[in-house]
């Protein structure tokens, strides 16, 4: 274990050139240096934050769910049916003309009353319009919380105005508080996302956002353990910029307010765009590659972290590319549309465009949007 430590922590590929561990293991009187170690706080806040957000959804989220009329509780539920039940639960929740023929016969039923049996079937075991609503209350308030925050404490940063402030004295750099609380809540955010989403709304694309949730917590962990901390928080700050806008877009369609849905839906494209598309790669690609290059140089994990901001950026374009899809298709339709990601099944045309609307990150900042509008965050935050 010794030695896959010390290969884990080189100091030749964490560190700048002519600097060690030991140098920043002896931090002036009072002041602190980031240490791996302080990463650890990160996982009994993540608990806490999960318990919170149990006791936030059902006693604040669900009273306000309840104040705009949407109760708890799905849809139309099956009729209880034992040779159906025993098919769905043990053979197949989706069955096929062959199946769907041989039920007709053995119930004396027409086919498509057996199709509907099913539909509702599997609606029964999806989450209510209150539980999603709930949810995105929930993440909506934390974004919106984190990003106040964060926009405080970076105002009163001089890295906020001047990026090579993210690299004079690099790396012995000091860890405030104020920096440390951003950071550590950030992550222990991201660590609750990847205990909760087992419990929580399952979609098609669970296994996608889970990896995003676990690259998250990398590249927060990753710039927290050799000190990139400062343009870490510029990051995060850029991501949390849309992700709150994307749910309170997603409430107000839970709420049926279809106007202040597209007008909220349109205003987080906005900053989407202008945030990932333009502060990005303006403000924080550009001192990271090239402000970082002249103060610092280049060594082995500076390469890693900006070829991992590139990625990122990689994604940013992605998803504004299919956002702007989402976008047009509501100018068209004359509201903002379902997404790919939709777990409500309607048996009509007519009842999927009464129960579709925005479902989307990343972005995360996240950010993280996507056909999925942006859950990929866009989850997106995607946040990173």
């Amino acid at each position: 274990m010794a030695a896959l430590s010390a290969w884990f922590w080189n100091e030749r590929f964490w560190l700048p050139h002519n600097v060690t561990w030991a140098d920043l293991a002896n931090p002036p009187p009072g002041k602190e240096y980031p240490k791996p170690g302080h990463l650890l706080a990160a996982l009994p806040l993540a608990l806490g934050i999960f318990v919170v957000r149990i006791l936030f959804e059902r006693f604040i989220a669900s009273a306000c769910a309840r104040r705009l009329h949407i109760q708890p509780g799905g849809g139309r539920r099956a009729q209880p049916n034992v040779l159906l039940e025993k098919v769905f639960t043990s053979i197949t929740k989706n069955p096929d003309s062959r199946h769907l023929d041989g039920l007709s016969k053995q119930l004396d039923w027409e086919v498509r009353k057996v199709q509907r049996w099913f539909r509702h079937r599997r609606n029964q075991d999806k989450p209510s319009t209150h539980t999603k609503f709930c949810e995105s209350m929930w993440r909506f308030s934390f974004y919106l919380g984190i990003f106040i925050y964060g926009l405080q404490f970076l105002w009163q940063s001089p890295w906020m105005w001047d990026t090579r402030h993210c690299w004079y004295g690099y790396p012995y750099q000091i860890m405030t508080p104020g920096l440390y609380h951003y950071y550590v809540t950030e992550l222990a955010f991201y660590w609750s996302l990847m205990f909760s989403q087992f419990r929580d709304i399952k979609r098609k694309d669970f296994l996608i956002m889970f990896i995003h949730h676990l690259a998250t917590v990398s590249l927060i962990s990753f710039s927290y353990a050799n000190n990139m901390a400062r343009v870490g928080s510029l990051v995060l700050c850029v991501h949390d910029a849309s992700d709150f806008l994307l749910e309170a877009a997603k409430m107000a369609n839970y709420a049926k307010c279809q106007r202040l849905c597209d007008f909220l839906f349109i205003l987080f494209s906005g900053v989407f765009y202008v945030t990932r598309l333009f502060i990005f790669p303006v403000w924080i690609l550009n001192s990271t590659m090239f402000e970082s290059w002249a103060i610092v140089g280049p060594y082995p994990s500076w390469w890693l972290f900006n070829v991992l901001l590139l990625l990122l950026q990689v994604l940013h374009i992605f998803w504004s590319y299919l956002i702007s899809r989402i976008a047009y298709k509501a100018i068209m339709r004359g509201k903002v549309c379902n997404d790919v990601r939709s777990d409500v099944e309607s048996s009509s045309e007519e009842e999927r465009n009464a129960t579709e609307g925005l479902r989307a990150s990343k972005g995360e900042n996240g950010t993280n949007g996507h056909c999925a509008p942006a859950r990929a965050r866009t989850q997106n935050h995607c946040s990173w």
